[in-house]
C-alpha cells in the first residue's frame, strides 16, 4: 500500500496554498487563484519555479524553497487534521499486517513533522521528494517504495489526491485510487476515483489488485 501525504492523508493542501500566498504577498505579489491548480501536488522545486516565473519575483529558487518549507512547518506545528477515513484506513492496514509506505513530494523535514500526527508506526518506510533524483510525476518515488517493500508495483495500490501524483503511480505500473482534493480527476483504465478515503478499506484494495491479474 503506497500512500501520498498532503491532501490524501492530511488536510494540508490549503495550508500550502495559504503559505505561498502569504510569502508572495510579502514579496509584493498577489497570487491569482488560477495558479493554485498548477502548483497543487507538485514537488516544491517545480511549484516554486513556476510561481517565480509567473510573478517575476526577485527571489532565488533556493531562498523561496527554504522560506516556504519553514513557514509550512511552522503552520502544521499548530496542528493538522487528518482527512476523513485516514486514521481508520491506517489502523486497518496495520491490524492486518499490510505494509504501507508514505510517498510524498514534500521534503524530509516536512514529512518528519507530519509523522507526529500520522503516527510513524503506521509506515514500513517513508520516501521524501528531496530523497529521489526525480520526484512526482515521474514513477521513481513509487518504484523505489515498491522495491524497498520487496513488492511487485502491479500489486501495490497507490492512493493519491492530485493529477501529478496519479501520473506518478500509473507510470510506476501501480493500480491507483484517486481521492481528488483541489482539482477534479477523471476515472481511467487502472484508475479508480472515489470521493473520500471513507470509501477505501482492505477488501476494496484487494479487489483492485485482483482485478489487475
Amino acid at each position: 500500500m503506497l500512500l501520498d501525504m498532503d491532501g490524501t492523508l492530511v488536510d494540508t493542501e490549503g495550508f500550502w496554498w495559504e503559505t505561498e500566498v502569504e510569502v508572495f504577498a510579502e514579496l509584493g505579489y498577489e497570487l491569482a487563484e488560477e495558479h493554485r491548480e498548477v502548483v497543487v501536488g507538485g514537488p516544491m522545486s517545480r511549484s516554486a519555479t513556476y510561481l517565480i516565473q509567473a510573478t517575476g519575483a526577485d527571489i532565488s529558487l533556493a531562498e523561496l524553497t527554504a522560506v516556504l518549507n519553514s513557514r509550512f512547518i511552522e503552520r502544521v506545528g499548530r496542528g493538522v487534521d487528518l482527512m476523513p477515513g485516514a486514521r481508520r484506513l491506517l489502523t486497518e492496514l496495520a491490524a492486518h499486517g499490510v505494509p504501507a509506505a508514505l510517498v510524498s513530494a514534500s521534503h524530509r523535514k516536512v514529512i518528519d513533522r507530519m509523522l507526529v500526527s500520522l503516527g510513524p508506526e503506521h509506515f514500513a518506510l517513508t520516501i521524501a521528494g528531496d530523497e529521489v533524483e526525480r520526484t512526482k510525476p515521474y514513477p521513481d518515488p513509487y518504484l523505489a517504495a515498491a522495491a524497498r517493500l520487496g513488492a511487485d508495483p502491479a500489486r501495490c495500490v497507490v492512493v493519491e489526491d492530485t493529477a501529478t501524483g496519479v501520473a506518478s503511480g500509473e507510470a510506476a505500473g501501480c493500480p491507483v485510487v484517486a481521492v481528488p482534493s483541489v482539482a477534479p480527476i477523471e476515472p481511467a483504465a487502472g484508475r479508480t476515483v472515489v470521493p473520500s478515503l471513507e470509501e477505501v478499506d482492505l477488501s476494496f484494495l484487494r479487489s483492485l489488485v485482483a482485478a489487475g491479474h
